[in-house]
């Protein structure tokens, strides 16, 4: 792999030494390998694990075994840094005009586009080779199938060209919740369908919150997110509706999930964060209609704690 760093230049105080050559030098390895691990989006890959682990806990009715675990867990934070890595890598034209993204490794010129199309398919391909020797068919096929869906199906196709991106791109990112369930079990049975569901309405809330926050972003890189192309009512539609959709799906998942061992924890988080996600929701809506301060941001970070919290929940009624 080629690779650049590019380090400002500056005039040193008198009396000031310059910093050894091998000081330098390791500096440099590591805003390096800082900017490969910033390629995976840390972030995201976390909280795909925060869902796929309960879901094998649930599945495997407590610990699954550890190969398993071992398999789904390296494997599946590998993918999602593969695909995180391929979509900086496809993105670079347009991360380099929004404020949110510009300081990205690419952007800045720190690591080379051809070196990370390499780091990223080494990624994809480790992952996959993974799952295969050690799950089954069904959970390695979902573990591909869900890099190309994110990068070419996603990334290169639907991102630049429908407000629907958020919408089926939530595929890929509720695609953990059945590949975890379909490494312990070798299929997918309701209960994993349902926990998808979870995860795939959330998306649009999650989504489109942080969406109206860098609506500007988006519009400067010419990409049609909902709130860039559409009204400021029919975002708000949206929000609530998904979120309802969310809650209910949670809600349906507790009586499927009974005989699995989901009880009452799960149940009281169902009810009690799908309130609150609810009720954030709707206060950013009633926010904008009455031209209030609106923030976004607390919708987009209430939703990851909310997706935590549940999830949290169905690990602990797995394992009592």
């Amino acid at each position: 792999m080629s690779m650049i760093t590019e380090r400002s230049v500056q005039r040193r105080s008198p009396g000031v030494a310059e910093p050894a050559p091998r000081e330098e030098a390791r500096r440099d390895r590591m805003a390096v390998l800082r900017g490969y691990l910033a390629l995976t989006k840390p972030a995201i890959v976390e909280l795909l694990l925060v869902t796929t682990v309960p879901t094998m806990m649930l599945a495997a009715g407590g610990w699954p075994d550890l190969v398993t675990f071992f398999a789904v867990l390296v494997g599946g934070a590998l993918a999602g840094g593969a695909a995180s890595a391929l979509n900086c890598y496809i993105d670079r034209d347009i991360d380099v005009l929004m404020k949110r993204t510009k300081r990205r490794p690419l952007p800045t010129h720190q690591i080379t586009p051809r070196a990370v199309l390499i780091f990223g398919l080494t990624l994809a391909v480790v992952s996959v080779v993974l799952m295969a020797l050690l799950t089954n068919w069904l959970a390695t096929a979902l573990t591909a199938f869900s890099i190309f869906y994110y990068d070419v199906v996603y990334t290169l196709w639907l991102k630049r060209r429908t407000p629907a991106n958020t919408f089926w791109g939530g595929v890929c990112g509720a695609a953990p919740v059945v590949i975890g369930w379909a490494a312990v079990t070798g299929s997918i049975a309701p209960m994993g369908w349902a926990l998808f569901a979870v995860v795939f309405f959330w998306q649009m809330p999650h989504f489109y919150a942080l969406a109206i926050k860098y609506k500007d972003d988006y519009a400067r890189a010419g990409v049609p997110m909902l709130p860039v192309v559409r009204s400021v009512a029919r975002v708000n539609f949206e929000i609530v509706l998904y979120t309802v959709l969310t809650v209910a799906s949670s809600l349906i998942a507790w009586p499927l999930g009974r005989d699995l061992g989901l009880g009452w924890i799960y149940g009281a988080a169902a009810v009690l964060t799908g309130g609150l996600f609810l009720g954030e929701s709707i206060r950013l809506v009633y926010q904008t209609r009455n031209g209030g301060m609106v923030k976004p941001m607390r919708l987009f970070q209430l939703s990851i704690t909310y997706l935590t919290l549940l999830f949290m929940a169905i690990a602990v009624d797995a394992l009592i």
